[in-house]
């Protein structure tokens, strides 16, 4: 018992989200007994026995249905599901995890499923959505969690997709998304996919033949192309003959009913559309008729769909005149579809009781779900744009960050090839949360904090030295060609006190040490490459442990000039300062991008807001400060360290000065910063969580007190 509660403080957050996911599930499941029934429920329910594939939708939900129902009725049914709407959530979170996210992001990740009003009503509606979710995760789960995926996984993965489309017919649309994934990772398993894909779609198929004596795979592909197309078709313009006449709209264009009317209500109506010419059949003409709406109008109908696909990232749920009403998925007041007498009927027979709703725990769900409950489509639509941004730009997850988000706007656009309708929108709860956290991991890369110095690294890198009271600190990873003409141009002395150099070799596999040992510098060598900022608090360390009593650090690449040393220091030395740092801002600067240009006005803007301290330049890298105040700021990014140490130093009210100076372009090499976007990400990370941890957390710590000025 005494690990639960360590493992639920380190799972915090998913556990409050799980508590208020559970809360509105049990709700549900009071609110509305036995279950929420509707048409396809009703149908569902009434093909668990025949198993008939011409039915609207496949068999798979009615498979699954039929021993549950067996056991407990409906309410078992939607009980199982609200369990496993809520164990999709931890799933979702543990994948998160396995990938690298951290937990708060993994768990933000996983809570619009777990919270989402909409997820939940599904949930309580004996419908295939939630199956059809599992399918999801699985597949993600069997593509991403172990590395680059064998064929074994690939095949697994293959099956679990065929299941999908015996679910949902959509599903067939999954098995692009899995193609395109595993092109970028493993091609040679791209047979395998296909080929457990295409065994369940082969033995469906078959099956299909074998109960009705045609291929096929459902009994509804023709009326929703119907519906699709009856919206747009332009009938003047159209080849029709004696019977596609028949199924042209009697609505003129702009006037047309939504594909829902035409494709369930019109095409369902036995009576329509009247006498067929001899030797036709209702199915045979409404397909002639979508086919010639495509042949000759594929603009108006691929703008139809993108019309629709767009709907998705509404930022509210709202509902146009022409589409599936939008109450059809919200929580009501009283039980929903009683005018159709199967659902009374259903919910008798298959679940043992009237249908009733007991109206408290209705009226809070329809409450939260009206007022906010919900996951906003602009919310979704940045998660896409963020995951794609990884897997653009990302190192090491981009494909990963990929698969989730292709696959969710695959499946997105293909439901809006047919209908739009607010339940098919959402697996996008599933896919686009999960694929924005994957793309911000990618982004920002795997950042492990560093532990309290000295870890084993400092430990083992560190010297023991007699410094003078001046100090240069330069953290250097494989800069042999570049670091000696800065170690020669440094001054011996600035200001009367003699200046020692210490150079932190971070890791290099060049002759960085060497050059920098044959230079006089002192030389501290990591064996591991760890990230600038690690290099730069053990130099601090190191030198205060020496004696240094101002610690000044600078670029091995000679990006800085040694000259303006004493005009950095001098107002530390004057009892002016306790910290200085240079700004090219107030200076110069031979920019060599524009991007950067750009990230050092904005980032200089971010930290003034937070700080509540006028700053030109968070990132320039020769700084002086005073040895005690560099060892006691709380330093813990491997990378991206500026702001950190600036952000902790105005934490501790130390006396912050600002000098123009002057900065050049490299030297010699190449930056080890990479892309300016994904060094842009990670800078704000190290801001803003440092900013948390000094500034929010570590409010009302007492330090020494001062102001910051700029000169």
């Amino acid at each position: 018992m005494a690990v639960l509660p360590a493992h639920l403080r380190r799972h915090w957050l998913l556990a409050v989200l799980l508590l208020l996911g559970t809360a509105l599930r049990v709700l549900a499941t009071i609110a509305y007994q036995p279950g929420i029934i509707y048409t396809d429920s009703v149908q569902y329910l009434t093909n668990m026995e025949p198993l008939s594939p011409v039915q609207l939708n496949p068999i798979g939900y009615s498979i699954v249905l039929r021993p549950l129902v067996a056991l407990g009725g409906t309410t078992l049914v939607v009980i199982v599901q609200h369990v496993v709407g809520l164990l999709l959530g931890v799933a979702i979170y543990a994948l998160a995890r396995r990938l690298g996210v951290y937990r708060w992001l993994a768990a933000l990740a996983a809570a619009p499923l777990l919270l989402d009003a909409y997820q939940v009503q599904i949930e309580q509606n004996v419908m295939a959505e939630t199956l059809f979710d599992v399918l999801l995760v699985g597949v993600l789960w069997l593509l991403l969690g172990w590395g680059a995926p064998g064929w074994k996984l690939a095949a697994a993965a293959g099956l679990l997709i065929g299941a999908a489309f015996a679910v949902r017919a959509i599903g067939l649309t999954l098995i692009v998304a899995a193609v395109l994934y595993l092109l970028l990772v493993a091609r040679r398993q791209v047979l395998a996919v296909v080929a457990g894909f295409g065994l369940v779609v082969a033995a469906y198929v078959t099956y299909f033949h074998a109960e009705t004596g045609r291929w096929g795979f459902t009994g509804a592909e023709n009326q929703v192309l119907y519906g699709r197309t009856a919206v747009v078709a332009d009938c003047a313009k159209l080849p029709l003959n004696e019977g596609t006449k028949l199924f042209c709209p009697k609505e003129p264009l702009g006037q047309r009913l939504g594909v829902d009317q035409y494709a369930h209500n019109r095409y369902g109506d036995p009576n329509w559309p009247g006498p067929l010419p001899p030797g036709t059949t209702k199915r045979e003409l409404a397909s002639e008729f979508a086919r010639l709406v495509i042949r000759h109008q594929p603009l108006d109908v691929t703008w139809a769909a993108l019309k629709d696909f767009t709907k998705g990232f509404a930022p509210t749920r709202t509902t146009s005149p022409d589409d599936v009403p939008l109450e059809r998925w919200q929580f009501q007041l009283t039980y929903p579809n009683l005018q159709d007498p199967n659902t009374a009927k259903a919910a008798v027979e298959w679940g043992g009781q009237e249908p009733q709703v007991v109206r408290g725990p209705a009226a809070v769900l329809r409450a939260y779900q009206l007022h906010g409950g919900y996951t906003s489509g602009l919310l979704l639509g940045l998660c896409v744009l963020i995951a794609l941004a990884g897997a653009a730009l990302g190192r090491g997850l981009r494909a990963a960050a990929f698969l989730p988000a292709a696959t969710g706007v695959i499946l997105l656009l293909g439901s809006a090839a047919f209908e739009f309708s607010w339940r098919y929108q959402l697996p996008g709860l599933v896919l686009f949360p999960l694929a924005a956290a994957i793309g911000l991991r990618a982004i920002f890369g795997k950042v492990q904090p560093l532990a309290d110095y000295p870890d084993e690294v400092d430990a083992e890198a560190a010297i023991s030295a007699q410094f003078a009271p001046v100090v240069v600190v330069i953290a250097a990873y494989n800069e042999a060609d570049g670091i000696g003409p800065v170690l020669r141009s440094m001054p011996k002395t600035c200001a009367g006190l003699p200046v020692d150099v210490l150079v932190v070799v971070d890791g290099s596999t060049d002759d960085t040490a060497a050059v920098a040992k044959q230079a006089g510098a002192f030389v501290c060598e990591a064996t591991t490459n760890r990230g600038q900022g690690a290099a730069l608090r053990l130099g601090y360390h190191v030198a205060a442990a020496g004696g240094a009593q101002y610690v000044v650090t600078t670029d091995a690449d000679g990006q800085y000039d040694n000259d303006e040393l004493e005009t950095l220091l001098r107002p530390i030395l004057d009892n002016e300062a306790d910290f200085v740092t240079g700004s090219r801002r107030l200076g110069s600067e031979d920019a060599d991008s524009r991007l950067r240009w750009l990230g050092v006005r904005v980032f200089a803007v971010l930290a003034s807001v937070l700080t509540r301290q006028r700053l030109t330049d968070t990132s320039f890298g020769f700084r002086a400060m005073r040895a005690e105040l560099a060892t006691s700021v709380t330093l813990r990014e491997p990378q991206y360290q500026s702001s950190e140490l600036l952000i902790g130093v105005l934490a501790r009210k130390a006396r912050v000065v600002e000098l123009p100076m002057t900065m050049r372009r490299r030297g010699d090499g190449v930056s080890k910063k990479g892309p300016g976007l994904v060094y842009g990400a990670n800078y704000a990370r190290v801001m803003l969580t440092s900013w948390l941890r000094e500034y929010v957390r570590a409010r009302g710590r007492r330090t020494p007190s001062g102001r910051t000025t700029r000169t």
